[in-house]
This record gives structure tokens, sequence and C-alpha cells, in this order.
């Protein structure tokens, strides 16, 4: 046993990458997703102190915009992940902007009273997260996508989670996020549906030329 968790770590610490994002609740998101398969170090971590622009329009090029910037700086293999709640009656909102939806401020509390007011005069509340995962892997990169369809609930549900989970039920579930444990929420998480891709891929891929 003792061998086997040696072997274990040495081959984590082998497969470092730089997850470009500040934000440390998708860091132990993603963290939690990979069990250790890979040492996933945030922006902070590894010592790169800057916020990076997301000036688009989908979550596709903000993910890559992410990602590319990252790689330009360190040239070592990177990934970025663009997340976004999309309501289907509110035309795709608040999309790329789910994170200043309120304002530049990034504050969930008023992005979720935003939302709530958006949506008061309608029943039709379905709606989806959607994540993107850009990967840059030797200079080239690579993209995975995951999806989690659900509906947006009347009020607030739950204390875990950030963002709008609480006043997300995702299908097949009677809870918000909020509601969830971590691995609960892996269940059904469209991050997890994404970074499995991406675990699949780094495992056969990492390390080649």
């Amino acid at each position: 046993m003792f061998e086997k968790n040696i072997f274990d770590l040495t081959r984590a610490l082998m497969n470092k990458i730089i997850f470009a994002t500040n934000n440390k609740n998708k860091v132990e998101e993603v963290r939690s997703i990979l069990n250790n398969r890979f040492v996933v170090c945030g922006l902070q971590e590894a010592g790169i102190l800057v916020d990076i622009e997301e000036p688009y329009d989908t979550l596709e090029e903000n993910a890559r915009a992410k990602s590319t910037f990252i790689y330009s700086l360190t040239k070592e293999s990177c990934f970025s992940e663009d997340t976004g709640l999309e309501v289907f009656s509110l035309n795709g909102e608040p999309g790329v902007k789910s994170a200043r939806y309120a304002g530049d401020e990034c504050d969930n509390k008023k992005n979720i009273a935003k939302l709530l007011e958006q949506l008061n005069n309608t029943e039709s509340r379905e709606a989806q997260f959607k994540t993107v995962i850009s990967l840059i892997l030797n200079g080239q990169e690579y993209q995975f996508t995951g999806i989690c369809k659900g509906v947006i609930t009347k009020e607030e549900k739950g204390l875990n989670g950030f963002g709008y989970d609480s006043v997300f039920i995702p299908d097949g579930s009677t809870l918000s996020f909020a509601e969830m444990t971590m691995e609960e929420k892996n269940i059904f998480s469209h991050r997890k549906k994404a970074t499995i891709q991406f675990i699949d891929f780094l495992t056969t891929h990492y390390g080649k030329n």
C-alpha cells in the first residue's frame, strides 16, 4: 500500500497542469473530479497574478482566450474553462455574462436577484449550464463541452456551491446544486461531463509529442 501511494504521488507530480482561473471554487471542483490523477494549480498557486479578459460572445472563444494567454506566458501545458447559465426564455441569458450579470462586481447574490427578477412573469424556467474546457497541450488547442439541463427555482435553496447553484435544479433531481454535496453534484455536473472528456484525452496524450 505504501509503495502504491508513493507511485500515485510521483505520477501526479509529473502530471502537473495549470488551470487558468483565479476562482478557487472552480479549482476545488475540478480537483474533486480529477481525484489526484493530475496536480492542478490555479493561477495564484502557480504565481501568475493576472486577471484575464473575457471579451467574446461565446464560451468557446472566451475559454480559448484564457488558455492561449496563459500558454503564451508560460509555454507550459494549461487549460481554462468558461461556464455559462443559459435560460431559454431569456434568449440564453445570462450566458457568457453569467459572472457579471448584475454588473462588474461579480456579486453572486446580485446576479441571482437579477435573474429571478427577469423570470418573475414567466413559468418557463428551463435552463442549462454549459461548460467549455480549452486545453493547450504541446502548443495545440483542444476543446471539451459538458451540458447539464434543469430548471431555475423561484427562490434560493441550499448553502453549498457557488454562482447560481442555489437556484438551479438539474433534471433528474429534486435538489438544487447548493443543496448537494460535491459528490452528489458531480453526478449531474456540466463541469464533470466536460472534465471526464478532458481526463480521457489527457490520460492518452499527456507528455506525448
